[in-house]
């Protein structure tokens, strides 16, 4: 095979089966991807969450992960934050003609780890390749299908006054630990990104409540956009406590360097949620019991006031308008 990506790896042919042979079955392998049809056949009962990405990070390796990890989380966590239970998840390549092979190998034992850290299923995929200089290294799209139990009902549009918000740790490290490797920057204290599955954190909090009423992970746009979100589709005003939010210091400090609010840098390991308030703290505690939950705090409330808005009440005691991002912050985060 050569020790790089050839277009003749996209032509349907024998390469391409080499490909899919020797560089993805080793590592993805299972009952229904074996089979190497056009489609999985699988049974599910009840209702069914689905959703699709695509993956054009640059650079495709960074701090605490790569264009794989990525890939695998963003689509669980999609799910996810619709109550679902990840199950089954397709996986698409569109790779450069000279792409190395051992790269290759490195994203897809990161596919394969996070995949069995989420506890999902790859069972169909596909492999295109393209000429030298028609894409950027590698491009990857998943879809993914979930199961949501009885009695959950999360959406953006069910936020009530009253409703506690609960952010479940941190906001900005996936956007400063891009932005530092794109850039060749270097901190005193190390951002890596905070890339991870959230489900099993999702699961936890369901055990403990079903009164959660919206979820979300707040990636591109960050922690700002995703309010803002919630505040529009449920027609609610949202107030939080900027002292409540949590920030890392190293990403505080890059940010106040290269002039960034962490409020709108992207995420891809947090959520954020609105939850009935008599079930708000019991949902936190359990939340801290999860790793990916540690840092989870309750940093505002959903109110009848300022339909629409997000506000924040800052540290100097004064209130701020907190709207969605506008234009493009930092492009090809994910």
């Amino acid at each position: 095979m050569g020790d790089a990506i050839l277009l003749a790896h996209g032509s349907g042919g024998r390469l391409g089966h080499d490909l899919v042979e020797k560089k993805f079955l080793p590592f993805l392998a299972n009952p229904m991807l074996d089979r190497l049809d056009d489609s999985a056949i699988f049974e599910a009962c009840g209702r069914l969450s689905f959703t699709t990405d695509s993956y054009v990070v640059s650079p495709i390796f960074f701090p605490g992960g790569d264009i794989g990890k990525l890939a695998v989380c963003g689509t669980v966590n999609d799910l996810s934050m619709s109550g679902a239970k990840p199950a089954y998840l397709s996986l698409s390549l569109i790779i450069e003609e000279g792409f190395s092979l051992d790269e290759l190998d490195r994203i897809v034992q990161s596919i394969k780890a996070s995949a069995e850290e989420a506890e999902v299923m790859i069972v169909t995929g596909d492999t295109k390749v393209v000429n030298q200089g028609q894409a950027d290294k590698l491009f990857i799209n998943t879809s993914g299908i979930g199961i949501i139990s009885e009695g959950i009902n999360i959406s953006g549009a069910n936020a009530k006054p009253g409703d506690e918000v609960i952010l479940s740790g941190t906001i900005g490290d996936h956007g400063i630990a891009i932005m530092s490797q794109r850039e060749g920057l270097r901190f005193s204290v190390p951002v890596e990104s905070d890339c991870a599955p959230l489900n099993k954190l999702v699961a936890q909090m369901l055990e403990a409540s079903r009164k959660i009423h919206c979820l979300r992970d707040p990636t591109r746009g960050g922690l700002a956009t995703t309010l803002n979100e919630f505040a529009r589709q449920s027609n609610v005003g949202i107030i939080i406590e900027e002292d409540r939010i949590p920030v890392a210091e190293g990403v505080r400090a890059a940010c106040e360097l290269l002039g960034f609010d962490p409020m709108y840098v992207a995420n891809e390991g947090k959520l954020v949620a609105a939850v009935q308030s008599d079930d708000a703290d019991r949902i936190l505690t359990k939340m801290k019991e999860d790793s990916h939950g540690r840092n989870a705090a309750i940093i505002g409330r959903i109110t009848n006031e300022h339909a629409g808005k997000v506000v924040m009440k800052t540290k100097l005691g004064s209130s701020r308008i907190v709207d969605m991002l506008s234009g493009e912050l930092l492009p090809r985060i994910c």
